[in-house]
């Protein structure tokens, strides 16, 4: 492609392409500038056929690099690829900027070159042509025993006409058009700002190849690979299962709140979680259009998780409708007057009200999966800007994600190796932060641990069941061992056990009712927790309390160092439930934060849940929030960034109160006219919906 250099600075360029560009090329340019990893944002200017492009240095590039590689795609681009080019995804179709100038520019300049160039009676048979459209929605509203802003805005530009002023009516028109084409423009830019903020979010899926499993990006996957998941995997993509069984949670896309059973031949989609069993799925499309639509399910899910303040937003902003009406009939009576009547129907707060609480949202949210975490709807913000009382799980929530194992013993004939081994061969199935320790540590030591056992059993919260050689193998905490499955352990070496933890947590195995060997686990405190709950205190939060499974002396070692107020240890997931809905009865409104499969109940019950992200998808479907990073410090965040979007719901309502208020009694008064009122009412909207779209958190 051929171009020149019309104006070049470090880290900006604006190249000249010799002629106008058609709009569809002007798209296709500015994502395929944009898609290099040095380019940080592409805008062409279709009419002038230039392109501003912004560049940074890199990993790979220096900043001169990177201006060498723009120019290097600008050289290598075909006028046959650009005109090729496909959107991946219906985000990149997302309004520009120069669509709404351009839409703004063509109403105006035909609307005033109508004004000035014909003659009267045309003009008119224009307007009532153009009112048409107008009269239509409001008899439609009618029709459904509604009172709302359609109504108003027939009833004011009949008022024009009433009162034999066309230029009235075609000026109201007018602006309501352009009123129209800015919050359009204003919730569609909103609405692909957040989708886009949540593609960039990284997932990963277990890919096999061969007999090997690796874990790869999911942009990494394409049609005809094979994947493997899991209970508690999410499906990161759509497929069709070939092999195994499962039950998948398809509550995401259908709303279904039972699981259902998919096996070989059946199709599986992305954002459903597997509840029980693994199957491998056939990768059937494209990855990225499976991640877009199960963005696009969670934004249309969120309209029925608002907060109940905006919900009460919503509701008022309908019933001030009919006393528009009220008050224009009062006007009318009281004054003869039309203009003054016309002024109380021109000005509404249902649209400022809508608009801006949702556009505040959305951007909350896009804020949100920039800095760490998915909040589903808006009720889950106000629900952690008002919570009380923090509740968090123990292993990978406040301590290490990955957590190592610190040492094996044998209590058999068989080596530490074997009892290593075959512990791996059980814990591999599961998603687990343990689970994970226990099989890492296998591969370290090079352990080759092909099952030897049949079908595994998952007790939640308990451990893990099998039978290997015909004989029942378990693997789990002393509870599970000792107490349900009745292993006979001789007081002294129980004691030796303890004393060897000292602090870590460890997994005993036992097969066919003797025990086997133990495995000490080491899960060290995540950085910063302290830090953490000192700011989360500071926050409002009253109580902090952590919910474990694990045994008293590892629970009382982490609190401690954790700087957490109480702990409740030897748990299992009817306790941790039973002690939410306690700490409910009391008064508290509760946020927990959990990551296994065995906090779903505990989660579900909270006032508002949240999920790490190195949970099961069952953990992230059962909450209300989800982290994407194992950063603690996004709570910090979260709930800063709730209590900011609160005040500013708020404020923006008694805004649009006052200053709707204000137009109507200037209106009223005649001091402004119903044109003016009209558009400082339009303008206030737009005015708020950018405000409340501006950052919540400094930088």
């Amino acid at each position: 492609m051929k171009y020149s250099i019309v104006h070049s600075v470090p880290g900006r360029i604006r190249v000249s392409l010799h002629g106008k560009i058609p709009e569809d090329h002007a798209v296709a340019l500015e994502e395929i500038i944009s898609s290099e990893p040095f380019v940080t944002r592409c805008v062409a200017y279709p009419k002038t056929g230039t392109l501003a492009i912004r560049f940074c240095a890199t990993d790979k590039y220096s900043l001169n690099d990177s201006r060498d590689a723009v120019l290097g795609t600008l050289s290598t681009l075909q006028r046959e690829q650009i005109a090729a080019w496909k959107p991946t995804d219906s985000l990149a179709l997302a309004p520009r900027p120069r669509h709404l100038f351009s839409q703004l520019a063509r109403m105006t300049v035909w609307h005033f070159a109508r004004r000035i160039l014909l003659p009267q009676p045309i003009k008119t048979v224009l307007r009532l042509w153009h009112a048409i459209p107008f009269w239509r929605a409001a008899l439609a509203s009618l029709r459904a025993r509604r009172l709302d802003v359609p109504v108003l805005d027939g009833a004011a530009i009949a008022m024009g006409f009433l009162q034999g002023k066309g230029s009235s009516a075609g000026s109201s028109m007018y602006l309501l058009h352009v009123g129209e084409a800015m919050e359009d423009y204003t919730q569609r830019r909103s609405e692909s700002s957040l989708a886009r903020s949540l593609m960039d979010i990284p997932s990963n899926a277990r890919k096999l190849e061969g007999d090997v499993e690796i874990e790869v990006p999911i942009d990494d996957l394409n049609p005809g690979d094979v994947i493997i998941a899991r209970l508690g995997d999410s499906i990161p993509v759509d497929g069709k299962v070939i092999d195994g069984y499962a039950e998948v949670n398809q509550s995401s896309l259908t709303g279904e709140p039972l699981a259902i059973p998919r096996a070989a031949g059946d199709s599986v989609y992305a954002g459903t979680a597997i509840e029980e069993g693994e199957i491998r799925i056939l990768v059937t499309d494209d990855p990225n259009t499976s991640k877009v639509r199960s963005i696009m399910c969670m934004m249309e899910q969120a309209e029925a998780l608002k907060s109940a303040s905006q919900r009460r937003t919503e509701r008022m902003a309908d019933k001030l409708v009919p006393w528009n009406f009220l008050l224009a009939g009062i006007v009318a009576l009281t004054t003869r007057n039309l203009t003054k009547t016309a002024a109380a129907l021109m000005v509404d707060y249902s649209c400022a009200l809508r608009l801006s609480g949702a556009i505040a949202v959305m951007a909350a949210q896009r804020e949100s999966a920039k800095r760490g975490f998915i909040v589903k709807g808006s009720r889950f913000f106000e629900a952690i800007a008002d919570a009380d009382v923090i509740v968090f799980d123990k292993t990978g929530t406040l301590t290490a994600a990955e957590p190592s194992v610190c040492c094996v013993e044998s209590y058999c004939d068989e080596s530490t190796d074997e009892v290593l081994r075959f512990a791996a061969c059980l814990e591999e199935h599961f998603p687990h932060p343990v689970a994970r320790a226990v099989v890492n540590k296998a591969l370290e030591e090079g352990l080759e641990h092909r099952e030897k056992h049949a079908e595994v059993e998952y007790i939640v919260a308990h451990g893990i069941a099998s039978s290997i050689n015909g004989k029942r193998a378990v693997i789990g905490s002393e509870h599970f061992i000792v107490e349900d499955e009745g292993v006979v352990i001789p007081q002294k070496l129980l004691q030796k056990i303890h004393r060897k933890a000292a602090g870590s947590s460890p997994l005993l195995l036992a097969i066919d009712g003797q025990l086997v060997g133990v495995i000490y686990v080491e899960d060290p405190l995540k950085p910063d927790v302290a830090h953490v709950m000192s700011e989360l205190k500071s926050l409002g939060f009253k109580r902090t309390v952590m919910l474990t499974g694990d045994n008293e002396r590892t629970a009382s070692k982490i609190a401690k160092l954790a700087g957490i107020d109480e702990y409740r240890a030897d748990l299992l997931p009817e306790d941790k439930h039973a002690i939410i809905q306690q700490l409910q009865a009391e008064g508290y409104k509760v946020a927990m934060i959990g990551d296994g499969v065995n906090d779903g109940p505990a989660l579900a019950a909270a006032h508002v849940s949240i999920a790490m992200s190195g949970g099961s998808a069952v953990a992230r479907e059962a909450a209300d929030i989800a982290l994407v990073s194992d950063d603690l410090n996004a709570l910090v965040d979260l709930r800063k960034l709730s209590r900011i979007l609160v005040t500013r719901m708020k404020n923006g309502y008694r805004f649009t109160i006052a200053f709707n208020s204000l137009l109507l009694v200037l209106g009223i008064g005649g001091i402004i006219a119903p044109q003016v009122s009209s558009a400082a009412h339009n303008g206030s909207t737009i005015a708020l919906s950018a405000f409340n779209a501006r950052a919540f958190l400094p930088e």
